[in-house]
């Protein structure tokens, strides 16, 4: 069998196979007949016209109507296309296309928490994230990261004062929540609480739900100390300044960015800890192994330099990069 694959990037990437197209993850209302959404990021969504169908986990569906995203004619099945874990976040799902081609959306190869690690198909095109497709990000072993917080926790509330912990509102704020809820007692910023009663809906127990901060009414907080899992808040914000100043808080950041040095001083954390939600350099190059493709598309972070450094390595790799024209094709044959 021989088939002709059209890769187009702009708008997402639109993604021809046969007589088959499809818009992954497009940042707006593409012409497709049929789109893919991996991941309810905000970044991976689009407003839809509610024209063409949506194909997308149904925990996608949920979270991304949860996020002031409603999508018509949403379905999780089709025939030649298997939605499988990509280890993101919940709900996260690549695309395999006829057992040939696979995009991965967001993916992350560590299991985490109730997170599992990302599903590898052998495929013969590889449209792939790169988020952090250079050697410089190597990221800790999650035990290290947690015991590494309990640490710094431990330190503060022996000194009566509480703990922030920020993240995401959706993915990496629940993983906070599932790994650190031991400490009593522990609030959860409102946009937080969204996300996790949504991912009680699908069965992630968090062993209780925990009491809602709100911006407006900080009033729960009188007694301390305490930890307050919150969205990332740079240093300057008017909720983390009202935090420091009335109840000495000390805020922790969570990014796979903190391998930079200077990320910590950048959002004015006290501290800022590796954990992320996406693949590091190494696990990249094990995807790809895992894969074994014979034509790589590198998309999203350091596209061009993963693309690169895949070239170096005997891969036929080619960055699709964000904003930009791009049209590639690749005749297949089996």
């Amino acid at each position: 069998m021989t088939s002709r694959i059209k890769v187009q990037g702009g708008n997402g990437i639109l993604l021809s196979v046969g007589t088959r197209t499809i818009a992954l993850d497009p940042l707006r209302q593409s012409e497709a007949h049929l789109t893919f959404i991996s991941h309810a990021h905000i970044d991976h969504l689009h407003k839809s016209t509610g024209a063409g169908t949506i194909l997308t986990s149904k925990e996608t569906a949920y979270l991304a109507k949860e996020r002031g995203f409603s999508y018509n004619n949403v379905v999780n099945k089709k025939d030649g296309l298997e939605l499988l874990d990509s280890g993101h976040i919940l709900g996260s799902r690549g695309l395999l296309i006829d057992n040939e081609v696979f995009y991965t959306g967001d993916f992350a190869l560590r299991p985490r928490a109730f997170l599992n690690r990302g599903e590898t198909p052998r495929c013969e095109v590889l449209i792939m994230d790169s988020t952090f497709g250079t050697p410089s990000y190597k990221f800790p072993p999650l035990q290290d990261v947690i015991e590494e917080t309990n640490k710094i926790i431990g330190r503060a509330f022996d000194k009566g004062r509480p703990v922030v912990l920020m993240g995401y509102p959706l993915g990496k704020a629940q993983l906070l929540t599932y790994l650190f809820s031991m400490w009593e007692p522990v609030y959860v910023h409102e946009s937080v609480q969204r996300m996790n009663r949504a991912h009680s809906v699908f069965g992630i127990d968090f062993g209780k739900e925990y009491q809602t901060y709100t911006e407006k009414d900080s009033s729960l907080l009188g007694k301390k100390p305490w930890l307050l899992i919150s969205p990332m808040r740079n240093g300057r914000s008017a909720m983390i300044s009202e935090l420091k100043k009335n109840y000495g808080a000390i805020t922790i950041a969570f990014s796979g960015w903190s391998v930079n040095p200077g990320y910590c001083n950048s959002i004015r954390a006290d501290y800022a800890l590796t954990l992320s939600d996406h693949c590091d350099f190494s696990e990249l190059l094990a995807l790809v192994k895992a894969c074994k493709p014979d034509r790589i598309y590198t998309c999203f972070g350091f596209a061009s330099q993963f693309a690169a450094y895949l070239r170096e390595e005997g891969h036929n790799a080619t960055p699709i990069t964000g904003g930009q024209k791009f049209i590639s094709e690749y005749v297949q044959g089996r």
